[in-house]
């Protein structure tokens, strides 16, 4: 692990900034926020021993290198003189506007969470709810948050094995995810990487270890195709550069260690990546490519035709050489390049002499990532869960969707594994599910519990007469959008069940806090029996629960 020693000046930060920022005021209005954030922090250290400061400088810089707008940056500076020192958000708000004050107290509220210490599963989730929430609000307040906590990951080698071991494990469940979603590539590996090393430190080790040894080899392969290919693409006056990368530790682990392969077996430890002007160039490439190579078959994606739910495209081949050699080869133009380091901060980076509107930029991103309108409803909509459901119900529903199925009219609709047309109608809409009375996946009437896979089209037939869901969909839905529309139904149309699921509930908290003491479920009767029921008035056990 190469740990984070670059130490940037409000210049370097100013040069990055000035690429695309050239508003005299708007330079003026950052420059200023530095030099207030600076006094502020006057006399504060971080555990490394530098001046606090620099903690803003590096947030800022890394905000400057996705082209952020000018109330980002300054927000950026002023991220902890709230929470870290005298100032109050009405004097933030006086000075540089409301739209700064907005940014610097949802960057607050996210701290402020961040620092709080129990070891209560429930209360941990309560936190990372509440984190979420205040994400959801505003692009913006994601981004700074992600700049920040990258920053805090580079120099955690300076804090206590217990700090360093739970804020990485915060970072690998909150904001590698989110980072991941928002197709931010560049700082969802690193904060992966670096996740990793903390928490598995002799795992990473000997992942880095093995690719040292293998990358020995595969450089100077790489370097022979490379050269190969690009002989063979000048000749068709194609635009196109070359280079190539290491796969990250941590997607190496999740191969070896949650899918079970053997390094051997992982072909794309290192990839090539051509780049050229626009699609035609890159399916024409890849033409030229496979003219020559022969593509390993099952291995080849097209993201350009089917983008992935983070904007992410690019055409992935793997392909065999004469001499047994199996490389990835990934094709994209600049443009896709850009989005897929920088994701969604690529997507919509400040554009000078474009009037900025934070409330049309969200709603312009909630039209584009589907799922990210999903995460602010699911996050709006949280009082009747427990905040360890509702961070376990997002996870499952959004962070970890991998499956894409097509409508008719082939719309790509994201689902987790093991999701049902079911599912796929209350993504649709929930009246659609409601009204769902069968479907059709690729043109064959399936039953409602057919588990659906990538490339799937699926079709649902809807009847209005529908007698609408029944207690058996609960057990074959996967997402909990559905379920919960599913229970909602049920409830207003069923007394029994509301009754059900009550005595379910109740058994299940009675079961945890019997643990909590020691005790197992066997031993219920003893502590709740005959007597106890009587004297507190129950009829029976059902009616307790």
């Amino acid at each position: 692990m190469k740990l984070w020693n670059e130490n940037h000046t409000f210049e370097d930060v100013k040069e990055e900034f000035s690429r695309y920022i050239s508003n005299p005021e708007d330079k003026e209005k950052i420059y200023k926020a530095y030099l207030f954030a600076k006094a502020q922090h006057e006399g504060q250290v971080r555990h490394s021993g530098l001046p606090y400061i620099s903690h803003c400088i590096e947030v800022c810089y890394t905000l400057a290198t996705l082209n952020a707008g000018p109330s980002t940056l300054v927000a950026g500076f002023l991220h902890d003189t709230v929470e870290d020192t005298g100032v109050t958000l009405e004097e933030v708000k006086a000075t540089y506007g409301e739209d700064v004050a907005l940014l610097v107290d949802g960057v607050t509220k996210i701290q402020q969470l961040s620092k709080k210490r129990r070891k209560d599963e429930e209360f941990v989730a309560e936190g990372h709810r509440k984190i979420f929430i205040a994400m959801a609000r505003d692009i913006r307040v994601i981004i700074i948050k992600l700049a920040d906590r990258l920053h805090n990951m580079r120099t955690l080698q300076y804090c206590s094995k217990e700090k360093q071991k739970r804020i990485a494990k915060e970072t690998m469940e909150v904001y590698a995810p989110i980072a991941h979603r928002l197709g931010i590539y560049k700082i969802k590996a690193e904060l992966e990487d670096l996740s990793l090393y903390y928490l598995e430190k002799e795992k990473y080790e000997e992942i880095e270890r093995l690719c040292d040894e293998k990358s020995i080899d595969r450089k100077k392969e790489m370097i022979t195709l490379q050269k190969k290919i690009a002989d063979m693409l000048i000749k068709t006056n194609i635009p196109f550069t070359i280079s190539s990368r290491v796969k990250e530790i941590y997607s190496i682990y999740k191969k070896m260690y949650v899918k079970g392969r053997k390094f051997d077996e992982i072909y794309d430890i290192m990839a090539m990546r051509i780049i050229t002007e626009t699609e035609l160039n890159c399916y024409e490439i890849l033409g030229y490519i496979h003219s020559i190579y022969v593509p390993v078959p099952g291995r080849f994606k097209d993201y350009i035709a089917m983008p992935k739910p983070n904007m992410y495209q690019s055409l992935h081949t793997t392909i065999i050489t004469p001499d047994g050699s199996i490389f990835e080869i990934q094709i994209r133009t600049k443009k896709m390049d850009e989005i897929a380091e920088g994701g969604v901060a690529a997507h919509w980076r400040y554009k000078e002499g474009k009037k900025y509107d934070a409330k049309t930029e969200q709603k312009e991103i909630e039209e584009k990532l589907h799922w990210f309108k999903e995460f602010i409803t699911a996050s709006g909509e949280t009082e009747s869960e427990s905040a360890k459901e509702y961070v376990s119900n997002l996870t499952k529903d959004i962070f970890d969707a991998n499956v894409y199925v097509f409508t008719p009219k082939g719309k790509v609709i994201e689902l987790p594994d093991g999701s049902t047309p079911i599912d796929f109608a209350y993504k649709i809409h929930s009246d659609i599910g409601l009204s769902l009375i069968g479907a059709k996946v690729n043109n064959v009437l399936v039953p409602l519990s057919t588990k659906l896979k990538t490339g799937d089209v699926v079709e649902i037939k809807t009847s209005k007469t529908s007698a609408g869901p029944n207690e058996g969909w609960l057990k074959i839905v996967k997402t909990s959008l559905a379920k919960s529309h599913i229970r909602k139904f049920l409830i207003k149309k069923n007394k029994e069940f509301l009754r059900n699921e009550g005595i379910n509930k109740g058994k299940q908290i009675i079961v945890d806090a019997f643990k909590e003491n020691g005790l197992h479920e066997k031993d219920i009767p003893t502590y709740i029996d005959d007597k106890f029921i009587i004297k507190f008035s129950f009829t029976d056990l059902d009616d307790f629960y």
